[in-house]
């Protein structure tokens, strides 16, 4: 009789464990449904998208354009997508520098920040432009900034030799009053903006591709800012600005995250006021009638062009030769090359995006405010 107890408690016991198993797989084909959901409703004007930061929507330091598309989007339609702090979200407060050192570490050549996407827009070809307006951007609760140890990372940093121990502080977002408290007495007014937002790779980008690979459609880090957008860090890039970024694979093939709340030009410790965002709201409209080499950025205020080299002094170059374009082929009112270089020299303001991507950046400001009659 006892055997016979025993037997069925092995059998109850099994029961159980199967159902625990049932519910586990269950649970996690629940997650990958989930974040394979269709979320899209229909507004006036086109389709309302949401695509949400996943391990599986979510890249962690590549540009890859044989990943998988996330979301297929007609040109027009309006997408809301998450992001996530850097690591695939693993620097969350409390993670310590020796950690942060890790997962740098963890990634070879890989950048460390958590791109959502790919975007497939349908009709976009290589030679069009992505249109790309930010709408809206609701930032998550916590940011950080941190510094490399400058002993064991010398060429991280405008001053990495000087500040041989890493730092990282870990802020509080205060949306209310929209600040964060760097310490008693200094608050840091916040100014989200994406530090990337990229299409597709440039398969002329001449970035080291991923292993070594000499395959001109392997994986780019994403540390590297190009023609097609990618590590950008120019902090004007807030919300009622529009960005036109020049496409080279089919698809567009549009990413988004290394998001920021709030940055210096020239971001040069390593980071900004690193964050993720609830959301950062875009149409993405594709541009047929538009030929661009290098993207633009339009603001209520300004036309911004923008150059991007490991030499910085190559960088201004580029963005300056991009701002006397922009000039010379305005219809408002009609400039030579030469008289668009001299406005240029007059009202341009061009500032360092950047210095530490490798590919160090400038962005040049051109107030519309100069065109009396109205463009």
């Amino acid at each position: 009789m006892a055997k016979l107890t025993a037997k069925r408690r092995l059998v109850t016991s099994l029961a159980v464990l199967g159902l625990v198993l049932a519910a586990g797989l269950y649970a996690v084909a629940q997650q990958m449904d989930e974040s394979k959901r269709d979320r899209v409703v229909t507004v006036p004007g086109g389709k309302y998208h949401v695509l949400p930061a996943t391990l599986e929507t979510t890249q962690w330091g590549w540009l890859d354009p044989r990943e998988p598309s996330k979301l297929v989007v007609a040109s027009g339609d309006t997408v809301a997508v998450e992001t996530m702090m850097h690591s695939h979200n693993k620097i969350q407060p409390g993670t310590t520098m020796e950690e942060i050192i890790a997962l740098r570490k963890a990634n070879p050549g890989g950048g460390p920040h958590s791109l959502t996407g790919p975007i497939y827009v349908n009709g976009a070809e290589p030679g069009d432009v992505m249109e790309i307006r930010i709408l809206k951007i609701t930032p998550k609760a916590f940011g950080v900034n941190f510094n490399l140890p400058g002993r064991e990372f010398p060429t991280i940093g405008a001053l990495a030799p000087e500040m041989p121990d890493g730092f990282v502080r870990y802020f509080y977002l205060d949306w209310e009053k929209r600040q964060a408290e760097f310490k008693p007495g200094i608050a840091i007014d916040l100014q989200p903006f994406p530090g990337t937002l990229a299409v597709g790779i440039d398969p002329k980008d001449p970035s080291p591709r991923k292993g070594g690979a000499t395959d001109p459609l392997a994986p780019v880090s994403t540390l590297r800012p190009w023609k097609n957008g990618s590590n950008m860090d120019i902090n004007e890039l807030q919300e009622g600005a529009t960005i036109f970024i020049p496409i080279f694979l089919k698809g567009g093939l549009v990413w988004t995250g290394d998001s920021h709340c709030r940055q210096g030009n020239g971001e040069v410790n390593l980071t900004a006021l690193e964050c993720a965002y609830r959301e950062i709201v875009m149409q993405l409209i594709v541009r047929k009638d538009l030929k661009l080499e290098w993207p633009r950025i339009e603001t209520k205020t300004h036309w911004i062009t923008v150059g991007f080299d490991e030499d910085l002094n190559k960088a201004m170059v580029n963005a300056v030769r991009e701002a006397v374009d922009l000039l010379a082929v305005q219809k408002t009112v009609p400039l030579s090359r030469h008289e668009a270089y001299s406005l240029v020299s007059m009202v341009g303001d061009c500032r360092v995006s950047q210095v530490v991507d490798v590919r160090k950046g400038v962005h040049c400001m051109i107030p519309k405010s100069i065109f009396v009659k109205k463009p």
